[in-house]
Formats: C-alpha cells, sequence, structure tokens
C-alpha cells in the first residue's frame, strides 16, 4: 500500500477507517441526539431552492442550438432562464393542440 504524503494528512479531518463506514448512521439518526428533536428538524427540512435526488427524472438532458438573439434574452432574465424557455415551449405546444388536431409543424 503506497504511504499517504505528510503534507497532504489533515489531522483534524483524518481519511475514514472501515470502522468509521460501519458505525456511521444517516442525519435523521444522528442528529437528533447531538442538537435535539427540534433543531434537528429544521436542519433536515429541504430549504427553498435545494433540490434532492428525483426518484424518476422529469425532463431529459437534449443539446439543442437556439438563435443568439433568444439566448441573450432569457438569459438576461437571470437565473432560471432555461425553466423559462421550458415555459415558453410548454406554453406553445399548448396553443398548437392535441393528438390529431395537431398543426404541422
Amino acid at each position: 500500500m503506497k504511504k499517504p504524503n505528510p503534507e497532504l494528512i489533515d489531522e483534524e479531518n483524518p481519511e475514514w477507517t472501515e470502522e468509521m463506514f460501519r458505525s456511521a448512521r444517516p442525519a435523521h439518526e444522528a442528529l437528533p441526539e447531538i442538537f435535539g428533536a427540534e433543531l434537528a428538524s429544521e436542519l433536515l427540512k429541504r430549504k427553498p431552492g435545494q433540490r434532492g435526488a428525483q426518484k424518476r427524472p422529469k425532463k431529459d438532458p437534449v443539446t439543442i442550438r437556439y438563435s443568439r438573439d433568444v439566448l441573450e434574452y432569457f438569459r438576461s432574465t437571470g437565473p432560471g432562464w432555461q425553466a423559462r424557455i421550458d415555459a415558453a415551449l410548454k406554453e406553445w405546444v399548448a396553443q398548437q393542440g392535441q393528438g390529431s388536431e395537431r398543426k404541422e409543424m
């Protein structure tokens, strides 16, 4: 086994051992013991804007090319500009109708 570089060893945050991994517990079990139930509950709540793991992704990642002026407009609207493009496209799709009544594109 390779010897660790002594300059890179962090005494305050040592590398985890197998024993540490075996004794580890999820935050929802450990935090109430450390901080009390009330504060632990607050710490474990998902904050606005934070995302957790999705059970099933609701959007598919794709590569698409937009004209420069469209991108400049949406980017100038600030954070969340990709979601606004998605909303604009959803609105357009809804206006086109459903199923066989859909207009040719």
